[in-house]
């Protein structure tokens, strides 16, 4: 049997364990090609430019990642009600998710460019950026939301074609435009004497190809759903589907966000060379969560299959084998990021005091980082069975409820940075142990008795 056909995969039959790591390579490489790329804007600035400018782009990223999360949360309802038709064979559901979908992403994406556009000093000011590094980090901040619509019509699209096994193009492209906005960043930052502006030119130039890729990509599928002008409609039944599964990621998303942006108006107070370590350890951390994430992705797509297909006795143990491969890549690749840290942190920047506080950071999240995979998977597994509300609100109070308090009343007792950092595994731990009690719970009282109707 045919592990691919026309670069999809058949999710529910057939050996699930070769067939995930299958799905997830791909879109493990397109996320680390993804993270390189951002990694490289700020090696160029890092290197090129001053610590002010390296620590101004670092700055934003939790703010960019609190104004999208809401509508990336979205497309994971796009990709469990894609697959669940793909699953059931309905093609007519097929093309309404599709069409809807991607409406959705071009209005998204206008409403939070123009808002981020026009907000991004006042939101930078209320994270307490220092006024040595405002004014840059607001003119990155402007610049990006320009490039909002490709954001969203990219991580829409590509969370279509994930549900269709399709992982294999969206790296391709991630690979060519990517290439392009370094060879952009090179050329603005150092032979235009360009700073911050020039970055942000290039990754919205890089995202207006990648969108543009995806949507062409869409548009050529052979299957009787396919991206067409003429057939773009909204439909209200649809919508309400990818709603009640997405909406509380988003909202999870959001929350999260608002925790880290808590966690980095923490960090900022401590001055421009602190924000620049936090900013060089988060991107390397960066590789290690990204991979793991990709198995999330896998359980989403999986799971809305094999539901859609009524193969229910798979749920258990697709969950299973995403347990399995976060715990190996997590563990490792944070293992390995901990040990050569001295080596990593010096493509990001040579200032010796920058090193040591990105050291100080690594030490405490990338062995440990393994549990937010496991955390992150279980959730994926829950809301591929089409329970979003409940890791939504466990999440809530477990990582974003935790890390507040954690932040109001206990490092404001001792502001010490490192037990700032501590709040990340440990909310992982409790909230993760919370999860894996809910996923029991719902597949005992939901699936199981569907699978031993099947059976």
């Amino acid at each position: 049997m045919k592990l691919f056909k026309n670069n999809k995969i058949d999710m529910t039959t057939g050996n699930l364990f070769k067939k995930m790591i299958i799905f997830a390579f791909p879109l493990m490489l397109t996320n680390l090609l993804q993270l390189l790329y951002n990694a490289a804007d700020l090696m160029v600035i890092g290197q090129f430019r001053s610590t002010q400018a390296f620590s101004a782009i670092s700055s934003t990223a939790s703010l960019i990642n609190l104004c999208v999360t809401l509508f990336i949360g979205l497309s994971a309802g796009s990709n469990v009600m894609m697959a669940r038709a793909l699953g059931s064979k309905d093609e007519d559901k097929c093309q309404k998710v599709l069409h809807t979908s991607l409406i959705v992403a071009f209005i998204a994406g206008i409403v939070i460019g123009i808002l981020g556009f026009f907000l991004a000093r006042s939101l930078l000011q209320l994270m307490n950026s220092p006024y040595d590094v405002i004014d840059m980090a607001t003119l990155y901040l402007k610049i990006y939301f320009i490039g909002m619509p490709f954001n969203l019509l990219y991580n829409f699209g590509s969370a279509i074609m994930r549900a269709n096994g399709d992982t294999t193009r969206p790296l391709i492209y991630l690979f060519i435009s990517g290439a392009i906005n370094v060879i952009v960043n090179l050329f603005l930052v150092v032979v235009c004497n360009m700073s911050v502006e020039g970055v942000a030119i290039a990754t919205i130039l890089s995202q207006a190809i990648s969108a543009t890729l995806v949507l062409s990509a869409l548009a050529r599928y052979k299957e009787s759903w396919h991206l067409s002008i003429k057939s773009l409609k909204f439909d209200p039944s649809t919508m309400k589907g990818i709603i009640l599964i997405g909406l509380p990621a988003g909202i999870q998303g959001t929350l999260f966000s608002i925790s880290n942006v808590l966690i980095q108006s923490s960090v900022n107070s401590f001055g421009s060379f602190v924000m620049a370590g936090n900013g060089a350890s988060n991107n390397l951390e960066g590789f290690v969560f990204t991979v793991m994430n990709s198995f999330y992705h896998a359980a989403l797509s999986f799971i809305g299959q094999n539901i859609g297909a009524k193969k229910y006795k798979n749920i258990k143990q697709i969950y299973k084998y995403s347990l399995i491969y976060v715990i190996l890549f997590g563990f490792t690749l944070g293992s390995l990021v901990y040990t050569f840290n001295p080596y990593l942190i010096k493509l990001y920047t040579s200032d010796p005091d920058v090193i040591a506080l990105a050291a100080n950071r690594l030490a405490i999240m990338c062995v440990s980082y393994f549990l937010c995979g496991m955390m992150d998977v279980t959730v994926g597994t829950l809301r591929g069975m089409g329970y979003s509300i409940v890791p939504m609100i466990t999440s809530i109070i477990g990582v974003c409820g935790f890390r507040v308090i954690w932040v109001l009343f206990i490092f404001s007792q001792n502001r010490n940075i490192g037990l700032l950092y501590a709040s990340y595994p440990i909310s992982w731990i409790f909230t993760g142990i919370i999860l894996i009690c809910c996923f029991l719970v719902v597949y005992k009282k939901k699936f199981q008795p569907l699978e031993e109707k099947n059976i």
